[in-house]
């Protein structure tokens, strides 16, 4: 599967509901930030908090362009919790945390404009 970061592509094919109801995003808070330079693009192991029923997971996110460690602590963010751990490097990435592309390709995190409890579901 072939995935397009391009703001100027078609959208992807129509899906059914129940399609959309499978991917599981939550909101969470980034606990822990740090560079990691065993990836083969920029960037940085995030530990993100998603409350009591899932904990804390970590994500591999190529974030580097928009963000340093020390301010994404504290940051809530979104991520799909159900896709199967991925192998990036010597760590397991257990969540994909989202963005958007900006006008140059490098991602601008999605955040809640108020804070959340962490762990809701985007519906």
């Amino acid at each position: 599967m072939h995935v397009t970061h391009d703001a100027g592509a078609p959208a992807a094919q129509t899906i059914g509901f129940d399609d959309f109801l499978n991917v599981d995003i939550r909101v969470g808070t980034i606990v822990a930030a740090e560079p990691f330079p065993q990836a083969r693009k920029p960037a940085y192991r995030l530990r993100i908090d998603f409350g009591a029923a899932i904990g804390v997971r970590q994500s591999s996110a190529q974030i580097t362009e928009h963000y340093t460690p020390a301010e994404l602590i504290g940051r809530q963010v979104a991520a799909v919790v159900n896709l199967p751990p991925r192998q990036i490097g010597p760590m397991m990435s257990e969540v994909l945390t989202l963005g958007f592309p900006d006008a140059a390709g490098k991602v601008v995190l999605i955040a809640p404009d108020r804070p959340l409890p962490d762990g809701g579901r985007l519906f």
